[in-house]
């Protein structure tokens, strides 16, 4: 039994919370500074390394796969670098992505550790850069970033949202790199459990630490992608979206209203369907150039 299984609960509401993008403004930088660099070394794009910013930040960070896993946002990544006119024009060698899609179909838990043992029992060519890739991103986000606070607002929210429920960090990121973060920022003591990629998907997430132990009008995930929307809607659970370009904003009005409607039960139907309908058109689903 993890320690998402093994939690009871203390109060009658539970809430996810994701943290990059979300509680801390680190999606931009952790995606900018650091993964797109480490992208370009790794596989040798430097000849198109415009054209990998340009695609790897439309992935993570401006359309509504925002926020997913490194290994699917690298194979997608890929995928729409294929369909570039500018890269089939250049007739450039893209990376193989084949033995990675293989290792995604049969796993859920898609973190360092597990990978790094995937390709020790599955050597590939093509998976070697892979796992150097993934490895030095961690290792220079350890090393380098630091300071980033959270969103005023959402700090002043887990601190009040602790009172009333029972709360978990829901994430794709890191444990090591979660923990360091919110630890750094001592709001660690208000949610009950950290859970990061190692742990699962956020769908298992909340279905681990959740379902079945609280009323589904009485658990809600706090997100700021299409993902975390889509782990609370596979959990019968409700939504609060935190809306990029607006975080400090969607979390004000989260500490002044949606979290007493929540704990009021008055937050499903009308109200969430409102702030849903304002998260979806935030969030493209197709890039310019196809």
């Amino acid at each position: 039994m993890n320690i998402l299984e093994g939690l009871k609960p203390q109060k009658d509401f539970f809430i996810g919370i994701d943290s990059d993008g979300c509680v801390f403004d680190t999606m931009e930088v952790k995606h900018k500074e650091f993964f797109v660099p480490n992208t370009v070394k790794a596989f040798e794009l430097y000849a198109i390394s415009k054209y990998v910013r340009e695609t790897w930040d439309f992935v993570n960070l401006y359309s509504k796969t925002r926020g997913i896993n490194r290994f699917p946002a690298l194979v997608r990544a890929m995928d729409l670098l294929s369909q570039r006119p500018e890269i089939i024009e250049m007739n450039f060698p893209l990376p193989d992505m084949e033995p990675l899609k293989e290792w995604i179909k049969k796993e859920t838990k898609l973190g360092n550790p597990v990978f790094k043992e995937y390709c020790r029992t599955n050597p590939h060519p093509s998976l070697e850069p892979i796992l150097k890739w993934t490895e030095a991103i961690n290792m220079d986000i350890a090393k380098w970033l630091r300071n980033v606070p959270p969103f005023h607002y959402a700090g002043k929210s887990i601190e009040k949202l602790h009172g009333v429920a029972d709360a978990i960090v829901v994430s794709q990121t890191p444990l090591e790199a979660l923990t360091r973060e919110w630890e750094e920022h001592k709001i660690d003591r208000y949610v009950r459990a950290i859970a990061g990629q190692e742990l699962g998907t956020k769908t298992e997430h909340i279905a681990m630490a959740a379902k079945g132990k609280y009323s589904s009008n009485h658990i809600l995930m706090i997100g700021d992608a299409p993902g975390d929307f889509k782990a609370a809607h596979e959990n019968g659970a409700l939504f609060f979206p935190v809306i990029p370009g607006m975080e400090n904003k969607s979390w004000k009005l989260f500490f002044d209203e949606a979290l007493d409607m929540f704990i009021n039960e008055k937050y499903e139907g009308e109200y969430q369907e409102k702030l849903l309908r304002e998260f979806d058109k935030s969030l493209p689903e197709k890039p310019s150039w196809i």
